[in-house]
């Protein structure tokens, strides 16, 4: 009897669907879920909302500015979502900073959930009920969706049917500490510049040395931080890892 095949899960929870449809079910992630890859689901928390206008904010204690979702509405919406196995993630300009690396360890999940506040964000209280928080970077957006939307691209993409092909996925930026090495494509000749010789030679193991010196240059040049990050801060080619060198 074969073995069912993976199919992890992901899920946005959220006041405004309408903001996750067209990134999360077109292009790729939308071939992703056709194949059967991969499967996203989009919750509204305004399904659990009180009264009429299924209200879902409330003040401030202590007063200020904007309004405050209510924690006991979006912990509705997250029990509606999260079943028995998911992993839910507060997106939040107070959570850790995204990475590849996370990208790489949320992929081993069958299920996240990605909750998206709004207004002047969650009730504190939500973090006993979150696993995680998670900002893109250090500046504040409107809402959550556009980072939900950002970590399930770059989650799903990880998925064995996902991507065409799945080696481009392990030669990109970040995957080896490194920025990726600049690609070309035809014409060879475009305004008086040409796509690099070595690339046409057919030696793989020049190109890949080629590849890996100008991945450790675009690094150095735009991102020294990641070398501080990965390599003690070394600049030198030997002490980064050269795929052309792999047994």
């Amino acid at each position: 009897m074969s073995e069912t095949p993976r199919r992890p899960r992901y899920d946005v929870v959220t006041l405004h669907p309408e903001m996750v449809e067209g990134p999360l079910h077109g292009s790729i992630l939308g071939r992703g879920q056709q194949a059967g890859a991969i499967d996203v689901r989009i919750f509204n928390i305004r399904d659990h909302g009180i009264g009429k206008h299924r209200s879902v904010d409330d003040t401030p204690y202590g007063g200020g500015a904007g309004m405050v979702m209510r924690v006991d509405i979006v912990a509705n919406a997250l029990d509606e979502a999260r079943e028995d196995d998911g992993y839910v993630i507060h997106m939040s300009p107070a959570g850790k900073r995204f990475t590849q690396a996370d990208a790489e360890r949320l992929a081993k999940r069958d299920h996240l959930v990605l909750l998206c506040g709004h207004y002047e964000g969650i009730d504190a209280r939500i973090e006993h009920v979150v696993d995680e928080e998670i900002s893109l970077g250090d500046f504040v957006l409107t809402g959550g969706e556009l980072a939900a939307c950002a970590i399930i691209d770059a989650v799903a993409r990880l998925q064995p049917g996902v991507l065409g092909n799945a080696e481009s996925a392990l030669e990109e930026s970040f995957t080896s500490g490194l920025l990726e090495h600049p690609q070309y494509t035809r014409p060879r000749e475009w305004q008086g510049h040409e796509g690099p010789d070595i690339l046409l030679s057919g030696h793989h193991a020049n190109i890949a040395a080629w590849r890996h010196e100008q991945a450790l240059e675009r690094t150095r040049e735009r991102r020294p931080d990641l070398l501080d990050a990965t390599r003690g801060g070394s600049t030198d080619a030997r002490d980064v890892d050269d795929p052309a060198k792999r047994g």
